[in-house]
Protein backbone atom coordinates (compact mmCIF):
# COMPACT_ATOMS: atom_id res chain seq x y z
CA UNK A 1 0.00 0.00 0.00
CA UNK A 2 1.30 3.21 -0.75
CA UNK A 3 1.37 5.76 1.93
CA UNK A 4 1.73 9.44 1.61
CA UNK A 5 2.38 12.15 4.74
CA UNK A 6 0.04 15.42 4.49
CA UNK A 7 1.72 18.62 6.51
CA UNK A 8 -1.40 20.88 7.14
CA UNK A 9 -4.55 20.43 8.24
CA UNK A 10 -6.39 23.26 6.51
CA UNK A 11 -9.07 22.82 3.44
CA UNK A 12 -6.25 22.32 1.16
CA UNK A 13 -5.13 19.64 3.28
CA UNK A 14 -7.96 17.97 4.28
CA UNK A 15 -9.19 17.59 0.85
CA UNK A 16 -5.95 15.85 -0.75
CA UNK A 17 -5.79 13.59 2.46
CA UNK A 18 -9.72 12.13 1.53
CA UNK A 19 -8.79 11.90 -1.83
CA UNK A 20 -5.52 10.01 -1.09
CA UNK A 21 -7.45 7.46 1.13
CA UNK A 22 -10.46 6.91 -0.99
CA UNK A 23 -7.35 5.92 -3.84
CA UNK A 24 -6.60 3.80 -1.32
CA UNK A 25 -3.64 5.37 0.25
CA UNK A 26 -2.23 5.01 4.08
CA UNK A 27 -2.24 8.82 5.20
CA UNK A 28 -1.08 10.65 7.60
CA UNK A 29 -1.97 13.94 8.26
CA UNK A 30 0.03 16.02 10.63
CA UNK A 31 -1.52 19.62 11.99
CA UNK A 32 0.66 22.01 13.90
CA UNK A 33 -2.68 23.38 16.17
CA UNK A 34 -3.96 21.24 19.23
CA UNK A 35 -7.42 20.73 17.27
CA UNK A 36 -8.46 20.97 13.59
CA UNK A 37 -10.58 24.38 13.69
CA UNK A 38 -11.61 26.36 11.13
CA UNK A 39 -12.08 30.04 10.59
CA UNK A 40 -16.30 30.90 11.70
CA UNK A 41 -15.99 32.93 8.18
CA UNK A 42 -17.32 31.38 4.82
CA UNK A 43 -15.30 30.93 1.54
CA UNK A 44 -16.18 31.48 -1.92
CA UNK A 45 -16.11 28.53 -4.81
CA UNK A 46 -16.36 29.41 -8.23
CA UNK A 47 -17.44 26.71 -10.74
CA UNK A 48 -13.81 25.54 -10.71
CA UNK A 49 -13.28 24.95 -6.87
CA UNK A 50 -16.98 23.40 -6.82
CA UNK A 51 -15.69 21.62 -9.87
CA UNK A 52 -12.39 20.36 -8.26
CA UNK A 53 -14.68 18.88 -5.02
CA UNK A 54 -16.81 16.72 -7.26
CA UNK A 55 -13.23 15.40 -8.79
CA UNK A 56 -12.31 14.60 -5.27
CA UNK A 57 -15.40 12.84 -4.42
CA UNK A 58 -16.52 15.41 -1.70
CA UNK A 59 -19.27 17.74 -3.84
CA UNK A 60 -22.03 15.23 -3.58
CA UNK A 61 -23.38 17.28 -0.19
CA UNK A 62 -22.30 20.61 -1.34
CA UNK A 63 -25.63 21.90 -2.62
CA UNK A 64 -27.13 21.43 1.14
CA UNK A 65 -24.36 23.85 2.46
CA UNK A 66 -23.66 25.89 -0.59
CA UNK A 67 -25.47 29.21 -1.67
CA UNK A 68 -25.50 30.97 -5.14
CA UNK A 69 -23.56 34.10 -5.13
CA UNK A 70 -24.97 36.36 -7.98
CA UNK A 71 -23.39 38.91 -9.15
CA UNK A 72 -24.34 42.21 -6.93
CA UNK A 73 -22.36 45.24 -9.12
CA UNK A 74 -20.01 47.35 -7.83
CA UNK A 75 -21.20 51.26 -5.89
CA UNK A 76 -19.05 53.74 -4.60
CA UNK A 77 -19.27 54.55 -0.89
CA UNK A 78 -22.35 57.73 -2.20
CA UNK A 79 -24.62 54.46 -3.77
CA UNK A 80 -23.33 55.58 -6.77
CA UNK A 81 -23.29 52.53 -9.07
CA UNK A 82 -19.83 51.53 -11.04
CA UNK A 83 -20.30 48.53 -12.38
CA UNK A 84 -24.37 47.51 -12.62
CA UNK A 85 -24.97 44.04 -11.46
CA UNK A 86 -25.32 41.83 -14.37
CA UNK A 87 -26.82 37.86 -14.95
CA UNK A 88 -24.47 35.29 -14.43
CA UNK A 89 -24.54 32.27 -16.35
CA UNK A 90 -25.06 29.26 -14.60
CA UNK A 91 -21.44 27.91 -15.22
CA UNK A 92 -20.12 30.85 -13.79
CA UNK A 93 -22.12 31.20 -11.02
CA UNK A 94 -19.69 31.45 -7.79
CA UNK A 95 -21.58 30.20 -4.47
CA UNK A 96 -20.64 30.62 -0.82
CA UNK A 97 -20.45 28.19 1.88
CA UNK A 98 -19.59 28.22 5.52
CA UNK A 99 -16.11 27.16 6.27
CA UNK A 100 -17.42 25.26 9.49
CA UNK A 101 -19.65 23.08 7.06
CA UNK A 102 -17.22 22.56 4.45
CA UNK A 103 -15.08 21.24 7.36
CA UNK A 104 -17.10 18.93 8.13
CA UNK A 105 -17.57 18.03 5.02
CA UNK A 106 -13.94 17.44 4.54
CA UNK A 107 -13.58 15.78 7.82
CA UNK A 108 -16.49 12.97 7.30
CA UNK A 109 -14.85 12.34 3.79
CA UNK A 110 -11.07 11.29 5.48
CA UNK A 111 -12.32 7.96 6.06
CA UNK A 112 -10.37 5.23 8.11
CA UNK A 113 -7.22 4.99 6.24
CA UNK A 114 -6.29 8.31 7.17
CA UNK A 115 -4.18 8.76 10.53
CA UNK A 116 -4.78 12.67 11.99
CA UNK A 117 -1.90 13.37 14.49
CA UNK A 118 -2.57 17.08 16.24
CA UNK A 119 -0.21 19.24 18.09
CA UNK A 120 2.86 18.26 15.66
CA UNK A 121 5.27 21.51 14.39
CA UNK A 122 6.84 19.71 11.10
CA UNK A 123 10.39 21.28 10.93
CA UNK A 124 11.80 19.49 8.01
CA UNK A 125 11.62 17.99 5.05
CA UNK A 126 13.78 15.28 3.54
CA UNK A 127 13.79 15.65 -0.55
CA UNK A 128 16.43 13.95 -1.63
CA UNK A 129 17.35 12.12 -5.02
CA UNK A 130 18.66 9.29 -3.24
CA UNK A 131 16.62 8.72 -0.45
CA UNK A 132 12.90 8.18 0.05
CA UNK A 133 11.30 11.44 1.84
CA UNK A 134 9.72 11.96 4.70
CA UNK A 135 9.41 14.89 7.44
CA UNK A 136 10.79 15.55 11.07
CA UNK A 137 9.87 17.02 14.25
CA UNK A 138 11.10 16.97 17.99
CA UNK A 139 13.41 14.20 17.28
CA UNK A 140 10.86 11.91 15.53
CA UNK A 141 10.60 11.67 11.62
CA UNK A 142 8.53 9.74 9.20
CA UNK A 143 9.14 8.34 5.62
CA UNK A 144 6.39 7.99 3.05
CA UNK A 145 6.52 7.17 -0.59
CA UNK A 146 4.83 11.05 -0.89
CA UNK A 147 5.10 13.76 1.40
CA UNK A 148 2.43 16.90 0.36
CA UNK A 149 2.87 20.67 1.66
CA UNK A 150 -0.40 21.86 2.47
CA UNK A 151 1.15 24.01 5.43
CA UNK A 152 0.04 27.74 4.25
CA UNK A 153 1.70 30.13 3.56
CA UNK A 154 3.88 30.60 5.89
CA UNK A 155 5.32 26.70 4.82
CA UNK A 156 8.08 25.58 7.12
CA UNK A 157 8.19 22.83 3.79
CA UNK A 158 8.33 25.69 1.44
CA UNK A 159 11.51 27.39 3.14
CA UNK A 160 13.42 24.65 2.67
CA UNK A 161 12.31 23.66 -0.80
CA UNK A 162 11.66 26.72 -2.46
CA UNK A 163 13.47 29.24 -0.09
CA UNK A 164 13.08 32.00 -3.58
CA UNK A 165 9.77 32.54 -2.77
CA UNK A 166 9.03 35.46 0.10
CA UNK A 167 6.10 36.38 2.06
CA UNK A 168 5.36 39.89 1.64
CA UNK A 169 2.62 42.34 2.78
CA UNK A 170 0.17 42.80 0.04
CA UNK A 171 -0.65 46.17 1.99
CA UNK A 172 -3.36 45.80 3.15
CA UNK A 173 -5.75 44.22 6.45
CA UNK A 174 -8.86 41.96 5.79
CA UNK A 175 -12.30 41.85 8.72
CA UNK A 176 -14.04 38.87 7.89
CA UNK A 177 -17.20 37.15 10.48
CA UNK A 178 -20.13 35.70 9.91
CA UNK A 179 -23.50 36.87 11.37
CA UNK A 180 -25.67 34.07 12.28
CA UNK A 181 -28.86 33.65 11.05
CA UNK A 182 -31.00 34.37 14.10
CA UNK A 183 -28.98 37.77 14.15
CA UNK A 184 -28.43 38.61 10.66
CA UNK A 185 -30.72 42.44 10.11
CA UNK A 186 -31.91 40.86 6.75
CA UNK A 187 -34.38 38.51 6.12
CA UNK A 188 -32.28 34.97 5.47
CA UNK A 189 -34.22 34.46 2.41
CA UNK A 190 -33.59 37.67 0.50
CA UNK A 191 -29.76 37.85 -1.57
CA UNK A 192 -27.40 40.09 -0.16
CA UNK A 193 -24.35 40.53 -2.31
CA UNK A 194 -22.29 42.93 -4.44
CA UNK A 195 -19.59 45.59 -3.08
CA UNK A 196 -18.92 49.06 -2.07
CA UNK A 197 -15.16 50.42 -3.16
CA UNK A 198 -13.82 54.03 -1.16
CA UNK A 199 -10.18 55.14 -1.20
CA UNK A 200 -8.72 52.36 0.00
CA UNK A 201 -11.80 50.77 1.39
CA UNK A 202 -13.64 47.43 0.33
CA UNK A 203 -16.62 45.91 1.80
CA UNK A 204 -18.01 42.74 0.16
CA UNK A 205 -21.46 40.71 1.81
CA UNK A 206 -23.25 37.54 0.50
CA UNK A 207 -25.45 35.75 1.75
CA UNK A 208 -25.56 32.28 3.33
CA UNK A 209 -29.16 31.21 3.36
CA UNK A 210 -31.05 30.20 5.78
CA UNK A 211 -30.30 27.98 8.26
CA UNK A 212 -31.04 23.89 7.00
CA UNK A 213 -34.22 22.27 8.54
CA UNK A 214 -31.78 19.60 10.40
CA UNK A 215 -30.02 22.29 12.15
CA UNK A 216 -27.08 21.23 11.16
CA UNK A 217 -26.76 20.40 7.39
CA UNK A 218 -26.31 24.70 6.56
CA UNK A 219 -25.01 27.50 9.58
CA UNK A 220 -26.70 30.19 7.47
CA UNK A 221 -26.67 34.11 8.10
CA UNK A 222 -24.73 37.03 6.51
CA UNK A 223 -21.06 37.05 5.61
CA UNK A 224 -19.27 39.83 4.55
CA UNK A 225 -15.69 41.37 4.34
CA UNK A 226 -14.54 44.90 4.88
CA UNK A 227 -10.69 45.84 4.00
CA UNK A 228 -8.76 48.94 4.45
CA UNK A 229 -5.06 50.14 3.45
CA UNK A 230 -2.43 49.49 6.07
CA UNK A 231 -1.22 46.87 8.73
CA UNK A 232 -3.46 45.14 10.94
CA UNK A 233 -4.88 47.04 13.94
CA UNK A 234 -3.62 45.81 17.76
CA UNK A 235 -6.41 46.75 19.08
CA UNK A 236 -8.60 44.42 20.77
CA UNK A 237 -11.85 43.27 18.59
CA UNK A 238 -14.58 45.75 19.95
CA UNK A 239 -12.16 48.68 19.40
CA UNK A 240 -11.67 47.27 15.53
CA UNK A 241 -15.57 46.70 15.69
CA UNK A 242 -15.87 50.33 16.60
CA UNK A 243 -13.23 51.63 13.95
CA UNK A 244 -15.07 49.92 11.26
CA UNK A 245 -18.31 51.51 11.95
CA UNK A 246 -16.63 54.66 11.66
CA UNK A 247 -14.54 54.11 7.96
CA UNK A 248 -17.41 52.15 6.72
CA UNK A 249 -20.43 55.17 8.37
CA UNK A 250 -22.57 56.53 5.92
CA UNK A 251 -22.00 53.92 2.95
CA UNK A 252 -24.78 52.05 1.03
CA UNK A 253 -27.45 49.85 3.31
CA UNK A 254 -26.81 46.89 4.85
CA UNK A 255 -23.56 47.47 5.62
CA UNK A 256 -24.16 49.94 8.73
CA UNK A 257 -27.06 47.54 9.85
CA UNK A 258 -24.81 44.40 9.33
CA UNK A 259 -21.53 45.93 11.21
CA UNK A 260 -24.14 46.90 13.97
CA UNK A 261 -25.29 43.16 14.08
CA UNK A 262 -21.71 42.37 14.12
CA UNK A 263 -20.39 41.24 18.06
CA UNK A 264 -16.64 41.53 18.43
CA UNK A 265 -16.18 37.74 19.08
CA UNK A 266 -17.80 37.55 14.92
CA UNK A 267 -14.64 39.37 13.96
CA UNK A 268 -11.62 37.32 12.74
CA UNK A 269 -8.77 39.97 11.34
CA UNK A 270 -5.81 39.26 8.54
CA UNK A 271 -3.38 40.81 7.33
CA UNK A 272 -3.26 40.05 3.80
CA UNK A 273 -0.31 38.48 2.38
CA UNK A 274 1.24 36.78 -0.68
CA UNK A 275 4.52 35.11 -2.21
CA UNK A 276 6.55 37.62 -4.72
CA UNK A 277 7.92 35.31 -6.53
CA UNK A 278 6.09 32.41 -6.65
CA UNK A 279 8.41 29.25 -6.25
CA UNK A 280 9.87 27.73 -9.20
CA UNK A 281 9.06 24.66 -8.76
CA UNK A 282 6.02 22.58 -6.91
CA UNK A 283 7.53 19.39 -7.25
CA UNK A 284 10.10 18.06 -6.31
CA UNK A 285 11.59 14.52 -6.76
CA UNK A 286 12.84 12.38 -4.03
CA UNK A 287 13.99 8.68 -4.21
CA UNK A 288 11.51 6.64 -5.88
CA UNK A 289 9.05 9.25 -4.53
CA UNK A 290 8.62 12.81 -4.21
CA UNK A 291 7.57 16.37 -2.60
CA UNK A 292 4.99 18.73 -3.48
CA UNK A 293 3.72 22.08 -2.67
CA UNK A 294 -0.48 22.59 -2.24
CA UNK A 295 -2.52 25.39 -1.31
CA UNK A 296 -1.20 28.65 0.23
CA UNK A 297 2.08 26.88 0.43
CA UNK A 298 2.44 27.19 -3.60
CA UNK A 299 0.35 30.39 -4.40
CA UNK A 300 -0.50 32.44 -1.65
CA UNK A 301 -2.53 35.28 -2.79
CA UNK A 302 -4.59 38.28 -2.13
CA UNK A 303 -8.55 37.40 -1.78
CA UNK A 304 -9.85 39.48 -4.01
CA UNK A 305 -11.54 37.30 -7.23
CA UNK A 306 -11.56 34.53 -4.38
CA UNK A 307 -9.64 31.82 -6.08
CA UNK A 308 -7.33 30.88 -2.85
CA UNK A 309 -9.42 27.93 -1.85
CA UNK A 310 -10.35 26.99 -5.62
CA UNK A 311 -7.15 26.62 -6.64
CA UNK A 312 -6.15 24.47 -3.05
CA UNK A 313 -8.80 21.98 -4.48
CA UNK A 314 -7.60 22.19 -7.92
CA UNK A 315 -4.58 21.07 -6.61
CA UNK A 316 -5.51 17.96 -4.00
CA UNK A 317 -8.39 17.01 -7.74
CA UNK A 318 -4.98 17.42 -10.14
CA UNK A 319 -2.54 15.22 -7.79
CA UNK A 320 -4.96 12.85 -6.83
CA UNK A 321 -6.00 11.97 -10.60
CA UNK A 322 -2.08 12.49 -11.83
CA UNK A 323 -1.28 9.92 -9.01
CA UNK A 324 -4.06 7.65 -10.24
CA UNK A 325 -2.33 7.38 -13.67
CA UNK A 326 1.46 8.10 -13.28
CA UNK A 327 3.77 6.33 -11.07
CA UNK A 328 6.57 8.63 -8.67
CA UNK A 329 8.30 10.43 -9.33
CA UNK A 330 7.20 10.51 -12.72
CA UNK A 331 3.36 12.10 -11.06
CA UNK A 332 5.53 14.91 -9.18
CA UNK A 333 7.06 16.18 -12.12
CA UNK A 334 3.82 16.17 -14.05
CA UNK A 335 2.12 17.94 -10.92
CA UNK A 336 4.52 20.66 -11.45
CA UNK A 337 4.34 21.12 -15.11
CA UNK A 338 0.60 21.28 -14.52
CA UNK A 339 -0.32 23.36 -11.73
CA UNK A 340 2.57 26.06 -11.65
CA UNK A 341 1.09 27.83 -15.08
CA UNK A 342 -2.40 27.48 -13.86
CA UNK A 343 -1.16 29.09 -10.48
CA UNK A 344 0.60 31.83 -12.07
CA UNK A 345 -2.27 32.75 -14.52
CA UNK A 346 -5.13 33.20 -11.36
CA UNK A 347 -2.23 35.35 -9.42
CA UNK A 348 -1.28 37.50 -12.26
CA UNK A 349 -4.94 38.26 -12.47
CA UNK A 350 -5.70 38.58 -9.02
CA UNK A 351 -2.39 40.83 -8.68
CA UNK A 352 -4.36 43.25 -11.42
CA UNK A 353 -7.25 43.44 -9.47
CA UNK A 354 -5.38 44.17 -6.22
CA UNK A 355 -3.97 47.20 -8.12
CA UNK A 356 -7.38 48.62 -9.35
CA UNK A 357 -9.35 47.62 -5.70
CA UNK A 358 -6.31 50.17 -4.13
CA UNK A 359 -6.16 52.84 -5.75
CA UNK A 360 -6.13 55.76 -3.73
CA UNK A 361 -5.25 59.99 -4.16
CA UNK A 362 -8.22 62.15 -5.82
CA UNK A 363 -7.05 62.27 -9.13
CA UNK A 364 -6.36 58.40 -9.38
CA UNK A 365 -9.60 57.51 -8.22
CA UNK A 366 -11.50 59.89 -10.47
CA UNK A 367 -9.80 57.95 -13.41
CA UNK A 368 -10.09 54.70 -11.82
CA UNK A 369 -14.21 55.12 -11.25
CA UNK A 370 -13.94 56.24 -14.78
CA UNK A 371 -12.47 53.27 -16.21
CA UNK A 372 -14.26 50.70 -13.52
CA UNK A 373 -17.12 49.91 -15.90
CA UNK A 374 -15.03 48.86 -18.83
CA UNK A 375 -11.57 47.53 -16.49
CA UNK A 376 -13.39 46.00 -13.79
CA UNK A 377 -15.94 43.59 -16.21
CA UNK A 378 -13.37 42.58 -18.48
CA UNK A 379 -10.49 41.68 -15.21
CA UNK A 380 -13.99 39.70 -13.99
CA UNK A 381 -14.57 38.14 -16.96
CA UNK A 382 -11.36 37.12 -17.51
CA UNK A 383 -11.50 35.27 -14.22
CA UNK A 384 -14.71 34.07 -14.33
CA UNK A 385 -13.46 32.51 -17.78
CA UNK A 386 -10.40 30.96 -16.32
CA UNK A 387 -12.63 29.59 -13.48
CA UNK A 388 -15.03 28.11 -15.48
CA UNK A 389 -13.10 26.31 -18.04
CA UNK A 390 -10.67 24.60 -15.53
CA UNK A 391 -11.13 20.76 -15.76
CA UNK A 392 -8.66 18.11 -13.83
CA UNK A 393 -6.02 16.12 -15.81
CA UNK A 394 -7.75 13.09 -18.34
CA UNK A 395 -5.49 9.76 -18.91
Amino acid sequence: MRSAVVVGAGLGGLAVAGALARSGWRVTLLERADRVRPEPTAVVLWPNGVRALQVLGVGAGLDAIATPLPDGGIRRPDGHWLVQPRPTPADRMPVVVHREDLHDALIAGLGERVELRTGVAVDHVRADAAERPGVGWNGQFVEADLVVAADGTDSVLRRQLAPEAAVVSSGCAAWRAVIPWYRAPVPADKPVGGEVLGAGYRFVAASLGERGSSGASRRGGVYWVATAAGAPRPEPPQTQLALLQRWFAGWPAPIGELLAATEPADLVQQEIRELRPLPRSYGFPAGPGGVVLLGDAAHAMPPHLGQGACLAFEDAATLSSLLRESRLPDAVLAYDRVRRPRAATVVRQTRRMSAVLQTRGRLALRARDAALGTITPRLLSGAAATAATWRPPTP
